[in-house]
């Protein structure tokens, strides 16, 4: 089925947005990407091609990046939706927390205001959990869309503040000004599952963690992890349901968080000629608690084993009809898969 509304997918080589323009490509529409280097047109090209997805004369690029006003509205032109995926690139991660926060708040504003402009008529633009979650401490509690993290949570690192701080700004700006722009959020949680070329996602570093053979034992935290293909699904639902507009949704698996050793378990069963890299022993939560004093690792850490791991994604369900098309051990054992290819195992 072939639709004319042009959907733009900002980043277009990333992890996550290229899962998303697959399936957009493949439900039919028309997609423009945004490039920040047009010379990276051709491996998003040959990616999409080698994982066979149809409709390939329907993608097109345009070069903008997030700090630049001037690129957005060429970008924007005959645009129906806007897929706000990318995030500002920080230099070196050198940026304050302040700073930080102010490059992902005027990122997200630049793209709200330039699709206001160009008569968009929705966003949908990818948060994450650490926006809604990271300061329900109360098991009895379960974290919904309702909930929001305490910007100033002890733990809450700089790139979650920084998310967090953005799609803030984004309600209110939205709010504040009565604009007629829809808007949703799909909060993601920890994303892993299969690479449709070598380029992984920031969430992957956890996986990678367990398999470097230095580390031994492992904090009891918690993650909540998602499949990137169902993050994509929802976002490609979130676009079209009338429903979702002003609605904020959590992309999570359906089993309860895993815990390191949970992760452990999930690569030793698939990839027994890994076990010897793995981990073998769960840290005591003294370890962390002290650490905290001494270093932001360690804060972050503490955090986690603090977080309830009761978390619902029925949201997206009822109002998206969306079905996992994955699990969570699916999503580790992609993301080991994804690694190994990469060389990076």
């Amino acid at each position: 089925m072939k639709h004319n509304n042009l959907v733009l997918v900002t980043g277009g080589n990333g992890f996550l947005a290229m899962h998303i323009i697959r399936q957009l490509l493949t439900a039919g529409f028309p997609v423009r990407a945004t490039l920040r280097n047009l010379n990276r047109k051709d491996q998003v090209k040959t990616t999409l091609e080698n994982t066979q997805t149809p409709h390939l004369d329907q993608l097109t690029f345009v070069q903008a990046d997030l700090t630049k006003d001037a690129d957005w509205p060429a970008a924007m032109k005959d645009v129906t939706y806007v897929m706000s995926v990318a995030a500002p690139v920080f230099v070196n991660g050198k940026q304050g927390t302040d700073a930080m926060a102010q490059v992902a708040t005027d990122g997200t504003l630049r793209i709200i205001k330039s699709a206001e402009k160009a008569s968009v008529k929705r966003v949908v633009m990818t948060g994450n959990f650490g926006a809604v979650g990271f300061s329900n401490k109360d098991p009895q509690h379960i974290t919904t869309e309702a909930d929001w993290t305490d910007p100033d949570e002890p733990g809450l690192s700089l790139y979650e503040r920084s998310k967090l701080v953005a799609e803030k700004a984004a309600w209110n700006y939205l709010k504040t000004t009565n604009s007629a722009l829809e808007f949703t959020t799909v909060n993601a949680g920890a994303m892993l599952g299969p690479s449709l070329d070598n380029h992984v996602s920031g969430s992957f570093g956890i996986v990678k963690n367990l398999l470097d053979g230095s580390v031994k034992r492992v904090p009891n935290i918690h993650i909540n992890v998602v499949d990137v293909r169902d993050v994509a699904d929802i976002h490609v639902r979130a676009m079209t349901t009338p429903a979702a507009n002003g609605q904020r949704f959590l992309a999570i698996e359906d089993s309860d968080a895993l815990s390191m050793m949970d992760m452990v378990k999930i690569i030793r069963k698939h990839h027994p000629e890994l076990a010897a890299k793995l981990p073998t022993k769960t840290l005591p939560d003294f370890v962390i608690k002290l650490g905290a004093h001494f270093n932001d690792a360690a804060k972050e850490g503490r955090l986690m084993m603090a977080l309830t791991t009761h978390v619902s994604n029925q949201k997206a369900k009822q109002v998206l009809g969306w079905q996992p098309i994955s699990s969570s051990e699916t999503a580790v054992v992609k993301a080991v898969d994804a690694l190994i290819a990469a060389g990076e195992i």
